[in-house]
């Protein structure tokens, strides 16, 4: 029985995208060029730019994945994608998927 709970929990984790295997910290650092146009913490100051903050770790990664492939077009977001690492991709959605997600409802 305890066997069986342990793997359903594993499973569990793995598919909630908890298992992204990123260090926020280095993350952080390396998303202060994503600043200017996500916010310094992924929260968007400016209306046309998606909130980074909060998001799936997995979203953020296939996201940059496809930007860097071209399979996702922005001619903005390309060129940034482009020069980032698997590990850069892990760090930022890292760093990104822990911020607190910020509503702008009034």
């Amino acid at each position: 029985m305890k066997k069986i709970t342990v793997l359903f929990f594993g499973v569990a984790l793995l598919s909630s995208g908890a298992a992204v295997a990123g260090n926020a910290a280095a993350g952080k650092e390396k998303a202060k060029v994503c600043a200017a146009c996500h916010g310094a913490d992924g929260n968007s100051p400016i209306a046309d730019n998606p909130k980074l903050a909060g998001q799936q770790a997995d979203y953020i990664i296939k996201a940059l994945q496809g930007y860097k492939s071209g399979t996702r077009k922005n001619p903005v977001m390309a060129p940034m994608a482009g020069n980032l690492s698997q590990r850069d991709m892990e760090d930022l959605a890292a760093f990104f998927s822990t911020q607190q997600g910020l509503t702008t409802f009034k």
